[in-house]
């Protein structure tokens, strides 16, 4: 658990008022991880942004396309995308690539962004710049699958494709 350190400045100051910091003045031997733990009551905590799935966690066979998912909040901004396999076959190999469309009819002629291949579970994760893609207002995952040796099946992989805005995962309670 991460334990938020305050200034003494900001512990003193009689405009902010809170029942986190209350207790710490009243009791200064409290528990900084409560404080840490509470950013509802934290005025210099902003709201953390949370992941939100482009493609929902499956086993899939094959090629594919996912389904349209429109920006919001995200348009403009830094991204990371994660890519999070969970399921492989032997002597297979997952090609994962996000492609951005203004109004959902024109994908154009390259992706946004694409993962490396990939033969093993695990997570992985890339930096999309969509402010380089001021159009881009929905986003879809397309994947493909190669197999190699003499065995010909169909590639099978369990995997999930997520985003969330840059810096998400760094602690936004803590002040310098």
């Amino acid at each position: 658990m991460r334990a938020t350190v305050l200034p003494n400045d900001i512990l003193q100051s009689p405009e902010i008022e809170t029942p986190e910091i209350d207790s710490l003045r009243a009791d200064p031997s409290g528990s900084l991880a409560r404080l840490a733990a509470s950013t509802s009551g934290n005025p210099l905590a902003k709201p953390r942004s949370r992941a939100r799935s482009l493609l929902s966690d499956a086993v899939r066979r094959g090629d594919g396309v996912g389904p349209i998912v429109a920006l919001d909040e995200y348009a403009g901004k830094l991204l990371v995308l994660t890519l999070r396999i969970t399921d492989v076959m032997e002597r297979t190999g997952l090609t994962v690539s996000v492609w951005g469309s203004p109004d959902q009819e024109e994908w154009g002629a390259t992706p946004l962004v694409t993962f490396r291949q990939r033969q093993y579970c695990g997570v992985y994760s890339v930096l999309l710049n969509l402010a380089r893609h001021p159009d881009a207002r929905f986003v879809r995952v397309h994947w493909n699958t190669t197999h190699w040796g003499k065995v010909a099946r169909t590639p099978l992989f369990g995997f999930e494709v997520f985003v969330e805005e840059s810096g998400a995962r760094i602690s936004t309670t803590a002040v310098a």
